[in-house]
């Protein structure tokens, strides 16, 4: 393929990107809104936590609430990942989110447990907060303070955000939650 050619192609698949991007604009999340409606709430990014001694900790979350359930956050969707290795020995775990609330740059969000090469965490409901802080983010979870394997964390709750997350490893977005409260 000649320059010109592979110019012609890269922009054509620019365009074609810029263009399903619009349409996906256009209808809404595909979780059922309207077009162009806003999420009731959203937490995602991926973030690395600080560790002094190297350890390798890092948070991913893709966790949305549809416009039409707002007042419901425990109809909420999406993944979230977490694992921490050190010298290469570790461990992973991605839950299914079952509940979302955000306020603010502040998200919590809980989930069980789908697949994990860690024995406490197998089936487990965690809880993570997240403060989008933009260069001075934080993070909490439920197992600092609860064993996964012995304790039933409520949904939507977690420990405050008390982990640093360095500058420039983060990239964490909060959606904050409006309520719709009734009118009498």
């Amino acid at each position: 393929m000649n320059r010109r050619t592979k110019i012609a192609a890269v922009a054509a698949a620019l365009l074609l990107t810029a263009s399903a991007a619009g349409s996906a604009a256009a209808t809404g999340t595909g979780r059922g809104e309207e077009p162009g409606a806003r999420e009731a709430a959203a937490l995602t990014g991926t973030a690395k936590l600080y560790r002094p001694a190297g350890d390798d900790i890092t948070f991913s979350f893709d966790a949305h609430l549809a416009a039409p359930d707002t007042m419901n956050p425990q109809a909420a969707t999406g993944t979230f990942r977490f694992s921490h290795y050190v010298q290469g020995k570790g461990g992973y775990a991605v839950a299914t989110v079952d509940c979302l609330v955000t306020g603010g740059p502040v998200a919590v969000v809980t989930g069980r447990v789908v697949e994990t090469d860690v024995k406490a965490f197998k089936g487990a409901r965690v809880g993570v907060s997240v403060l989008d802080d933009g260069t001075n983010d934080r993070l909490g979870y439920s197992w600092m303070t609860q064993d996964p394997k012995k304790g039933n964390v409520p949904p939507c709750q977690s420990a405050p955000p008390f982990e640093q997350v360095p500058a420039g490893t983060g990239d964490f977005r909060v959606l904050p939650w409006i309520p719709e409260y009734p009118a009498s």
